[in-house]
């Protein structure tokens, strides 16, 4: 019987269905990081149990540390030390491996993860974090638990999951120049809301799919959290394997062989049936940019700020209202001129060195415009001696942008870095909810050739228009 790619893979992990709708489901690799790691295996270490696969099992410092020049384990956040230490303490004493601050592989979870070859074609792969969905964009199955859960895992390499539904996004037609995977994510969001993914695991298909390259794919996959789904998923081809090959941890030798015969497989058959099928057609893309205080608040850069007058349903209604409240936004005002205080480039959505080198052929020659805060954090120290090898950082100083060191940063306020009260940022991260980035903070989500356009504008701007100016 045809299947697709997820069920393939749900079914090689299977050890046991368990009747009621869930299934035992192995798990290959863990990944923690310091903000629920020390948790999980703090907890492990008082219960007297240890992680059975530790060479499996993976660590970071992203979410609390600080991102400023010469860091050390001194936090912004109170007992933010706390953490850093006790996750260094606990990862050396279960013998995982920990990608420590020093360290030039330390970074966000989900960029070191495919960085390093920990994250591959046809694994399962799950970390304490609703973004691990990313992962999805090299063929691997990969969705965010608890704490609770990352302790199971450790301990017996299964997991209790309920079984998705399958759903797949066919992008068809090709990308207009200027047009970003963020934007292709942002359109799917916004068209089909936040909640039109729940209960469905994902694969994304489409000509405009498969012309992305690889870290690319990983933005698109990032965000399905952001349209409710469980995870998502890119099938593996060719850019998969050439990405992945000569990886720390790819496998090598007569096992890369073996692998690759493997991963070859990794794709829906001829005739299986989805759950759900939805079709975006990406001739009609345009730069997407946020407006409220949800990733479907979005709309494109040539469009205004909705009226929640037209809206019939009460509920639609209120809710657009109170985001606009929120935003300080009037209903008609053209997206296009909106005035910025910030601009933050970053997150395990947009950190990249592919990101970084889109946004610095924007920037290259320009300034950022007077009274603009703009912040770049590279996803890992790896991305972060990549770009200064190229000269990236350089372009970033130049037009005025401050150069830190790697981690989720202004992503989330949870780790103490923060914009000022009731600033408006326009951002490449994946939320923008309230107090997100900040106290009263309003963010506008968008790809990160945009946020650098809108940084040199001063305000809300298309940046296919950039070079006409």
């Amino acid at each position: 019987m045809p299947s697709t790619i997820i069920e393939k893979l749900w079914n090689e992990h299977l050890v046991a269905d368990l009747g009621d709708g869930t299934s035992l489901i192995y798990i290959d690799r863990v990944f923690l990081h310091e903000r629920t790691g020390s948790v999980a295996l703090k907890s492990l270490e008082a219960a007297s149990r240890s992680v059975r696969n530790p060479e499996q099992t993976f660590c970071t410092m992203d979410h609390i540390v600080d991102t400023f020049p010469g860091r050390t384990d001194k936090t912004m956040m109170p007992s933010g030390t706390d953490f850093i230490v006790a996750t260094r303490d606990a990862s050396h004493a279960a013998g995982i491996n920990l990608f420590d601050l020093g360290d030039r592989r330390q970074g966000i979870a989900h960029v070191i993860s495919p960085e390093q070859g920990i994250a591959l074609p046809g694994v399962t792969l799950v970390c304490p974090d609703s973004h691990t969905g990313t992962l999805g964009g090299l063929g691997a199955l990969a969705w965010g638990i608890g704490s609770t859960e990352a302790e199971h895992a450790l301990v017996t390499k299964t997991l209790v999951v309920k079984k998705p539904k399958t759903m797949r996004v066919t992008f068809t037609g090709s990308l207009k120049p200027g047009i970003t995977a963020k934007d292709m994510i942002l359109k799917l969001i916004g068209e089909h809301t936040a909640s039109g993914g729940i209960g469905y695991a994902i694969e994304f298909a489409g000509e405009a799919v498969r012309n992305l390259e690889i870290e690319a794919r990983l933005t698109l996959c990032n965000m399905t959290v952001e349209f409710g789904a469980w995870s998502g998923m890119v099938a593996p081809d060719q850019k998969t394997i050439d990405y992945v090959k000569g990886r720390p941890y790819a496998p090598t030798d007569d096992q890369w062989d073996k692998a690759v015969e493997y991963w070859r497989t990794l794709k829906t058959d001829d005739g299986a049936s989805f759950d759900k099928e939805l079709v975006i057609n990406c001739d009609e893309i345009v730069p997407q940019v946020s407006w409220g205080t949800s990733p479907m608040h979005e709309t494109g850069i040539d469009q205004s700020v909705p009226d929640p007058a037209t809206e019939t349903d009460e509920g639609k209604r209120t809710a657009i209202e109170k985001a606009l409240e929120y935003m300080a936004l009037e209903p008609g005002t053209a997206m296009e001129g909106i005035p910025i205080d910030a601009a933050f480039i970053g997150s395990c959505t947009n950190s990249r060195i592919s990101d970084l080198r889109a946004a610095a052929a924007i920037l290259k020659g320009r300034k950022v415009a007077d009274g603009v805060k703009a912040i770049c954090v590279p996803g890992s120290g790896l991305v972060k001696a990549a770009a200064e090898a190229e000269g990236l950082d350089k372009i970033f100083t130049d037009a005025g942008f401050e150069w830190r060191e790697s981690g989720c940063s202004m992503c989330f306020y949870a780790g103490g870095e923060s914009f000022g009260f009731e600033e408006r940022v326009v951002s490449s991260t994946n939320r923008n909810f309230e107090n997100r980035q900040g106290p009263r903070t309003r963010t506008h989500l968008a790809s990160p050739t945009t946020v650098a356009a809108c940084a040199i504008k001063g305000h809300l701007t298309d940046v296919r228009n950039i070079d006409n100016d």
